[in-house]
């Protein structure tokens, strides 16, 4: 079995990598270092916790958001994802020579909006998206 994490080294790592994220690396030993460096620690031990916690956030956050952290870098990427456009609309008439290509509850519903858009229903397969479960 794995060993808990106290809240104490949670919410330090937490604090660490929100002020100083372009500090921290994935690596231990420089991240132990900057931890003993930026904040008093009462002991060894603590400091090795919060640093190796810390090293285990920020290789989560190459992965992907980590929900509970927000710094800079995320923040704008979110914004930036948010305000996408697509270069080409999903119902330019042009492109698809008059007619919208939907299945049948789309189509159901851009009729229920009042849309007059030509459409053309397509079958959708109820088989084709499968979920992967972890083992």
């Amino acid at each position: 079995m794995g060993r808990v994490r106290t809240k104490t080294v949670k919410r330090a790592s937490k604090v660490l990598i929100e002020k100083y994220y372009p500090k921290l690396t994935l690596d231990f030993e420089t991240n132990k270092r900057l931890t003993s460096e930026i904040a008093e620690i009462q002991s060894k031990r603590l400091r090795n916790k919060i640093a190796g916690y810390t090293t285990h956030l920020m290789k989560r956050i190459q992965k992907g958001p980590v929900r509970g952290i927000s710094f800079k870098l995320q923040e704008e990427e979110r914004e930036r994802k948010d305000q996408y456009v697509p270069s080409v609309s999903a119902l330019d008439l042009e492109k698809t020579k008059g007619a919208l290509y939907v299945d049948e509850d789309t189509d159901a519903m851009i009729k229920s909006l009042g849309f007059k858009v030509p459409t053309n229903i397509t079958n959708v397969y109820a088989g084709g998206a499968q979920r992967r479960f972890r083992k």
